[in-house]
């Protein structure tokens, strides 16, 4: 038996191993990877299997520094084979890390050594890519300058070399950046650009779908919520498509629209539909409650439900901000019809009638003055609220200015027609 016969005898059984994620497969692999110096295709490529097969096993066991080691052990053997080969089996190596909760520090070590590394070794294609994950895992890590800074330098490379599919990536997690830090100008601009980008390539579904994603985000931002939630159904129906775990977020965030906009009662023949309903469960459940909260105006059962289902309602920074803001348009329709009989009401009343502490809403009810939803002041001293009635709206002043803008016509008028006698 041949050398090249016997380590792909050796890689198959190491592979059946693996599939039970038997710690003993790592030696076998590990023997596989060492096994011959020869330069011959056959092993070089059985080798490489090796590789990609070890770094799949590390990532179903969740050790993600054996990953990083194994990664630096064979950059030796990866010098023997294309290079095309190299960045697949980096960025596969890499994609292993990332697939692992909670390792985004050590991601982003690893991500800039490798990058070191292509710029020694001069592998410009693989650097581009690495540099673009290495932002992504940045903005993961809520790192927002240090990701723009990167993407500004790799997007100017990256148009002068015209690579259309990494400027769609480039550009669409650009927009990300900008909308995490507030700046929704910029983030349109680059999801612009990354839908001009993607209109003239092939554009994978998967990479529509965040497109689409990112373009219902920004909508809801602008409280366009019709227009969002044609996105999102979009991008729920690509995922869906595809088995993908993302659909269930997209679900959410169509609820979130149907919330937004006091369609409520559309929510359960959502959730209840064919498409959703193979994803009923918490992360549904929430919403549901949300919308039963909000359909009853109860600040009391909003906050129970935000407090039963916090994982699914909090960790999503875009579920969590509209919710704070349905949160504060629901408390300020409250405070304002138990106040409006009143012209002067102690404040530890109200919070009783609306079942909140007393201090939240001494908050509340001072914003509402500062905002001028509410003519009123807070009395300290009394502890109480005292309501002004709403003054008569003086006329005077608009009809002046009327008065004066039809006067300039006139004098303008007159203007004109002297010009022309003379």
């Amino acid at each position: 038996m041949s050398s090249a016969d016997k380590i792909k005898n050796d890689l198959q059984r190491a592979i059946e191993v693996g599939r039970t994620q038997d710690p003993s497969a790592v030696n076998l692999f590990k023997q596989i990877i060492q096994s011959d110096d020869s330069d011959s295709d056959v092993v070089l490529e059985f080798r490489i299997n090796a590789v990609t097969n070890l770094g799949d096993l590390y990532s179903k066991l969740g050790k993600a520094k054996e990953i990083k080691d194994l990664l630096q052990e064979v950059r030796p053997l990866l010098q023997k084979i294309p290079k095309a080969k190299t960045a697949k089996t980096v960025r596969t190596l890499i994609d292993s890390v990332s697939e692992i909760p909670n390792q985004n520090p050590l991601l982003i070590e690893l991500l800039k050594e490798s990058i070191e590394w292509t710029k020694i070794e001069k592998r410009t294609f693989l650097r581009q890519r690495l540099e673009s994950k290495l932002a992504a895992s940045l903005f993961k890590s809520k790192e927002y300058q240090s990701a723009l800074h990167i993407l500004e330098n790799l997007t100017r490379e990256v148009k002068k070399l015209d690579d259309k599919p990494l400027l769609v990536e480039i550009f669409l997690l650009e927009s990300r950046i900008q909308h995490a830090i507030g700046h929704l100008p910029k983030a349109r601009a680059a999801l612009t650009a990354s839908r001009t980008a993607a209109t003239a390539i092939y554009c994978p579904p998967l990479l529509q779908s965040e497109i689409d994603i990112q373009s219902g985000t920004l909508h809801a931002e602008e409280r366009d919520y019709k227009t969002a939630y044609s996105y999102f159904y979009e991008a729920f129906e690509s995922y869906n498509s595809m088995d993908h775990p993302d659909a269930v977020k997209c679900i959410k965030y169509m609820l979130l629209c149907k919330i937004m906009t006091n369609n409520s009662d559309e929510v359960s023949s959502i959730i209840s539909g064919k498409l959703a309903l193979e994803y009923d469960g918490r992360d549904l459940q929430a919403m549901k409650a949300i919308s039963s909260a909000y359909k009853q105006r109860s600040i009391k059962q909003f906050q129970i439900a935000k407090e039963e289902f916090k994982k699914q309602l909090t960790e999503d920074p875009i579920i969590e901000r509209h919710l704070t803001d349905l949160y504060d348009n629901l408390l300020e329709e409250n405070m304002s019809k138990i106040i409006e009989p009143f012209s002067q009401v102690q404040i530890s009343h109200v919070a009783e009638l609306i079942e909140l502490p007393i201090d939240k809403v001494e908050k509340k009810l001072s914003q509402m003055i500062l905002d001028k939803k509410l003519n009123g002041i807070l009395d300290q001293g009394n502890d109480c609220l005292i309501v002004f009635d709403e003054p008569p709206a003086d006329e005077v002043y608009p009809t002046s200015l009327e008065t004066f803008a039809n006067i300039g016509k006139v004098v303008d008028s007159l203007y004109n027609k002297a010009s022309k006698l003379s």
